[in-house]
């Protein structure tokens, strides 16, 4: 039997609501990839909910650090290391130490920045973390920015964010740094009722678009099941361009399935009863 791929997982958990790490660890395991989990924070709920003075947000940043100190110690090794919400420029520079750290030379860097949506920075972000951000997604081999963080790592206003095809392939082309990392831009809608993604991949430098039915409502972490279907596709050999396709389709089939069964959008999209169709066979 193939020994199993292990990813190191970088993100925060939200104990109510599907987002981060309690979509991400489902999806990669019924991918066939082993976890480990680096917690950057804990939120009693995601952040798409109404603020509350009873909301819990612990922050992790002094645990991380000492966290990778023991998996070094554990002879920890990685296939794969996928950063995705980080609440400080402290643990943005601590992600970028451990990359450098548990990097190999066949280790796959997927770093999604997650920074904003729909024009505006989330309310835990800063100039000083973009910036910050950008020097992270440097070390990355793909990146996944929605429109929002595209225009922040290029410096560029959301208003002139493109929305045809040759718009952004220049911006693909821009944020593959001349080539060295491939790039993935999501959330683009290309035509009425549409939406999906755009991808530039490094290894033949050709460029590719898949789009979906766009469902009604908003739901909060689809950015996350995307990247973690990309990633699960990724490490069992697809290509880039069939992981975001894969990613795409999926990510529309949850959000109809979340709108059938009447499950409010807030929630999250209600992936688990299709986690079957994303199953590895045993061989």
């Amino acid at each position: 039997m193939q020994r199993a791929k292990e990813a190191a997982i970088i993100h925060d958990l939200s104990g109510f609501g599907r987002c981060s790490v309690s979509v991400v660890l489902p999806v990669l395991a019924a991918m066939g990839v082993r976890c480990d989990t680096l917690l950057t924070a804990y939120l009693s709920a995601q952040t798409a909910f109404p603020p509350s003075e009873k909301a819990v947000f612990l922050d992790l940043t002094e645990q991380m650090g000492a966290c990778c100190d023991h998996w070094a110690e554990l002879g920890a090794s990685f296939d794969a290391i996928y950063s995705g919400f980080l609440g400080s420029e402290r643990q943005i520079d601590l992600i970028q130490d451990m990359i450098k750290r548990f990097r190999q030379r066949d280790t796959l860097i997927l770093v999604d920045p997650v920074m904003g949506d729909h024009g505006k920075l989330y309310s835990t972000y800063t100039p000083g973390m973009c910036a910050h951000m950008g020097a992270l997604a440097a070390q990355a081999d793909i990146i996944t920015p929605n429109l929002t963080e595209a225009a922040l790592l290029l410096g560029e206003p959301y208003e002139a964010a493109p929305r045809g095809e040759a718009g952004v392939r220049r911006w693909l082309d821009r944020l593959s740094l001349g080539g060295a990392r491939s790039v993935i831009i999501t959330g683009l809608s290309l035509a009425p009722g549409q939406v999906g993604a755009g991808c530039f991949c490094r290894e033949d430098r050709t460029f590719s678009f898949a789009q979906a039915p766009l469902e009604a409502g908003h739901f909060p972490g689809t950015g996350d099941l995307f990247a973690s279907v990309l990633l699960g596709d990724l490490l069992q050999g697809a290509s880039l361009r069939q992981g975001m396709e894969r990613a795409v389709g999926f990510v529309q089939k949850c959000a109809a399935a979340t709108l059938e069964l009447g499950t409010p959008p807030v929630l999250g999209v209600q992936f688990e009863p299709l986690l079957r169709e994303l199953a590895v066979p045993r061989e």
